[in-house]
């Protein structure tokens, strides 16, 4: 699969692991759920003090491994730089990002942007550069 085949897959499936690089060298992984901006980047919130956004700081090296709800089945990995968007810059993005998904209709987007400031969300933006599997087997 090649990055835009991928991008096209995230759009749909959103659930999936990203792994970061500890400072020690070692990876780290954790759930996330993603989607993908105008911009054809993949998008993914998280807090201001977690430790992937951390590690993400030193390090930008980014990866992740998507996959349907069903789990077994179609998947994608994606590679990349990742760059952090904080608050305040991010609300908006932030916005936008939850908008991507089918249950954001009818939510209180007031609510929803006091949550972001209440829990010091920020935006991680993977560039996508590489992506796969080429074939499966």
């Amino acid at each position: 699969m090649d990055v835009d085949g991928a991008r096209e897959f995230i759009r749909q499936s959103h659930r999936g692991v990203l792994a970061t690089r500890h400072p020690d060298g070692t990876v780290r992984m954790s759930p996330i759920v993603a989607a993908v901006d105008d911009e054809g980047l993949i998008v993914i919130s998280s807090r201001e003090t977690a430790y992937k956004v951390r590690y993400l700081r030193d390090d930008p090296w980014a990866q992740v491994c998507m996959f349907t709800d069903r789990f077994f089945g179609p998947w994608t990995w994606v590679e990349g730089t990742a760059s952090i968007l904080s608050l305040p810059e991010a609300m908006e993005p932030l916005v936008d990002y939850r908008q991507r998904f089918t249950d954001a209709a009818g939510m209180d987007w007031d609510d929803y942007r006091q949550r972001m400031e209440r829990e010091q969300r920020v935006l991680i933006r993977i560039a996508p550069e590489r992506a796969g599997p080429a074939r499966q087997g």
